[in-house]
């Protein structure tokens, strides 16, 4: 589950889940469905794997929802459904999606950055909570 809350110039992203690897997944989800209104639009043609390395969570969600939106940014790629496996040395993870089609997909917001402000994920009495500010 996953919702967004007002935060001056940016948007926040508050994500709960289970466990970390949903976690992660939902981060993913919630960045892609700021930019694109329906992501029911996006068909997963294509496979992208990640492995980032590193015990932080907080610096691995950064860095994982910022390499997804790089692809955005660099390659028009946007991704619709993703797995997220943490280890205790990294996270290794896929994204599925297709390149923009401006025919199918309806561009919401322009995320510019993933930012470090109000970063956070900790666990909790109900699984795992996750906030990441974005820059829009």
């Amino acid at each position: 589950m996953y919702e967004t809350f007002e935060h001056t110039a940016d948007l926040g992203l508050r994500i709960r889940a289970a466990d970390l690897n949903i976690l992660f997944a939902e981060a993913a989800t919630a960045l892609f469905a700021t930019i694109v209104d329906d992501l029911s639009t996006v068909e997963c043609r294509q496979r992208l794997d990640l492995q980032l390395n590193g015990d932080d969570r907080e610096y691995l969600l950064f860095d994982w929802l910022r390499e997804l939106l790089y692809r955005w940014d660099a390659e028009h790629l946007l991704f619709a459904r993703f797995e997220a496996r943490m280890s205790a040395t990294g996270l290794t993870g896929s994204a599925w999606g297709e390149p923009l089609d401006h025919s199918r997909h309806v561009l919401s917001h322009e995320v510019k950055a993933i930012t470090y402000h109000g970063l956070r994920v900790e666990q909790t009495a109900d699984g795992w909570l996750a906030e990441i500010i974005v820059d829009i």
